[in-house]
């Protein structure tokens, strides 16, 4: 197998009010998948269900975000999610919940041994 990586894709999402990890981290990819429109796969000869995806997510409080709801925000390929400390919890100057940053890298590989 020759895995190689061919794209990486940032995003930045937040939570205002709710100190909603998964949710900025949903945005953050989001974000990061509006800036690609690449026919990657197909660029190969491949199937888009072929494609390796790790998705790393900086935040926090990595404990509290749902990986499975992140796997749902991609409609193909074999989603990896890889929860780290990074992000900011930004306090709020009336004392409620801190605004929640979260920052994500999304790398796409695909086996490219005997591609098109």
């Amino acid at each position: 197998m020759a895995l190689k990586r061919l794209l990486t894709e940032f995003g930045m999402g937040s939570s205002l009010r709710r100190q909603d990890y998964t949710e900025a981290a949903s945005r953050a990819v989001r974000d990061a998948l509006w800036h690609n429109s690449i026919n990657l796969a197909e660029l190969y000869g491949k199937d888009k269900s072929e494609m390796q995806i790790t998705v790393e997510v900086g935040v926090q409080q990595p404990d509290q975000i749902d990986i499975d709801t992140l796997r749902t925000l991609f409609p193909y390929g074999q989603v990896t999610v890889v929860p780290r400390t990074g992000g900011l919890d930004v306090p709020r100057s009336d004392g409620g919940t801190p605004t929640v940053i979260a920052n994500v890298a999304i790398s796409v590989a695909l086996d490219v041994e005997g591609a098109a």
